[in-house]
């Protein structure tokens, strides 16, 4: 059972006023035209720039609680290590490219060098991939066990917390409103270690109380499920987030420091997140539900005051996703559906050439955040596990989007348009047709053991490959 003083309650208040407030402060002076709402006049310094790319990593931190709880240390194998990999490597192959764009979104970029179907293909799977649904209900989930509410108006005043300042103030709020909630989220996290330790004991209270496989670099997990989370790690390249944020910046580089500073703070959280849930399962060792493994450590060590910290640790860490991705997703719908005429809301298409069209990208954006809002309400209800989610659509979306946005930035990977569709669609096939028949093999463990990601992967590297031999063949 959970409980909180009324102290805890103020501070999380408090720390909900603070958002809004900062948001719509900052939000005040943001324009109408395009550069302005969507990307804060690209002018993004150092300092911002690595506040909002932290803090926007990790929105799913009772899902990071859970996954520690049941693997151990191999969470951050999965969830770290690849990541941090990927993140170096795009901040030195793409980050100044992608500055130096000077677009939007990344299905601009797909439509620029692809044409407009592959474009409109690409805007759908950033759609679904970018979708705020699993953070919209990790903050439901919190503000219901806070305040003793039904699961429904908490989703109602989630999307609130998130929206409203993203509606007035565009992009600009949204980075101010995440700088804030990367001090509180590394406070949060800082002080609960801090009194696990002070508890129960180090690193030898854990190496005792903790299941052997927790504290190996597998888990007790097979090498493929390993290798799907790295693979999974390459969407890092066409990470919407990374693209806008490069976007964004005051320079190429400052894209490519920021990146590369971040990477530092990553591992840092990452730190204190695995140690966190070491000690969940150490204190607690048989829970029903590992997703609250993270709140039920802090009702056994934090003293009033400390647990409402780390609550509002919870909820920043979660808020600055859920805010991002909810822009993200709002900016696909208006940019890359509305405004390009895919659901024209007039008998004309806006021009892009037009100044006076360009402004009408604030408009298309706030009616996107709206549908945006709206959908993830109704997918939220409908998600059974956030880990499923984000191996299930990561498995089936990633290996179609992971070229055609590499080749698009480095010419002699490229291949004609007509191919890029024809991978595109075939990787998203042939992995989700995997993902249903894969347990017709369930006894023959090499086949069972291969994960629909992995398909996806071979299919499209093999499509391109087989594509880049023939151009070279025609010259």
């Amino acid at each position: 059972m959970i409980s909180f003083s009324s102290i805890d309650i103020v501070i999380i208040l408090t720390f909900f006023s603070s958002i809004l407030f900062i948001g719509f402060y900052t939000g005040r002076k943001t324009g109408s035209e395009a550069n302005d709402y969507l990307l804060s006049g690209r002018k993004v310094g150092l300092f911002l720039f690595v506040l909002t790319t932290v803090s926007t990593w990790y929105g799913g931190i009772l899902g990071v609680g859970e996954f520690t709880y049941r693997y151990g240390v191999v969470s951050w194998i999965t969830q770290g290590l690849p990541y941090y990999i990927f993140a170096f490597l795009f901040a030195i192959f793409f980050a100044k490219k992608i500055h130096s764009a000077s677009l939007f979104t990344i299905p601009d970029k797909l439509t620029e060098v692809y044409g407009k179907k592959v474009g409109l293909l690409s805007a759908v799977i950033v759609f679904v991939l970018v979708s705020p649904a699993p953070y919209l209900l990790m903050t439901a989930g919190l503000l219901s066990l806070l305040f003793d509410i039904s699961i429904f108006p908490a989703l109602i005043i989630a999307l609130i917390l998130s929206i409203a300042y993203l509606i007035k103030g565009g992009f600009r709020a949204n980075i101010y409103a995440d700088a804030l909630q990367f001090f509180v989220m590394f406070a949060g996290f800082i002080l609960i270690v801090i009194f696990s330790v002070d508890s129960f004991g180090d690193v030898s209270f854990l190496s005792q109380n903790l299941p052997k496989d927790h504290l190996t670099l597998t888990g007790n997990t097979s090498i493929t499920f390993i290798i799907v989370w790295f693979l999974i790690a390459l969407w890092t390249f066409a990470d919407p987030g990374f693209h806008q944020r490069c976007y964004a910046a005051k320079s190429g580089n400052v894209a490519v420091k920021g990146i590369i500073i971040s990477i530092f703070f990553w591992a840092l959280f990452d730190f204190l997140t695995t140690t966190t849930g070491l000690f969940s399962k150490a204190v607690i060792p048989n829970l029903d539900n590992p997703i609250l493994a993270f709140p039920l450590l802090a009702e056994k060590v934090l003293p009033s005051g400390v647990k409402g910290i780390f609550y509002a640790a919870l909820f920043a860490t979660i808020l600055s996703t859920l805010n991002s991705f909810l822009f993200l997703s709002g900016t696909t719908i208006g940019r890359d559906f509305i405004y390009r005429g895919v659901v024209p809301l007039s008998g004309t298409k806006p021009d892009m050439s037009k100044p006076g069209d360009e402004s009408k990208l604030k408009n298309y954006t706030i009616i996107g955040l709206i549908i945006s809002g709206i959908l993830a309400i109704v997918l939220a209800l409908l998600i059974p596990s956030v880990i499923e989610i984000w191996y299930t659509i990561g498995s089936l979306l990633i290996p179609a989007i992971i070229l055609p946005v590499i080749s698009a930035y480095y010419p002699k990977i490229r291949i004609e348009n007509n191919l890029v569709l024809i991978e595109m669609i075939t990787a998203i096939t042939l992995s989700s047709i995997w993902l249903f028949i894969r347990n017709e093999f369930a006894s023959v463990s090499i086949l069972n053991e291969v994960e629909p990601m992995l398909v996806g992967m071979v299919v499209a590297f093999l499509i391109h490959l087989i594509s880049l031999a023939i151009i070279k063949l025609k010259i």
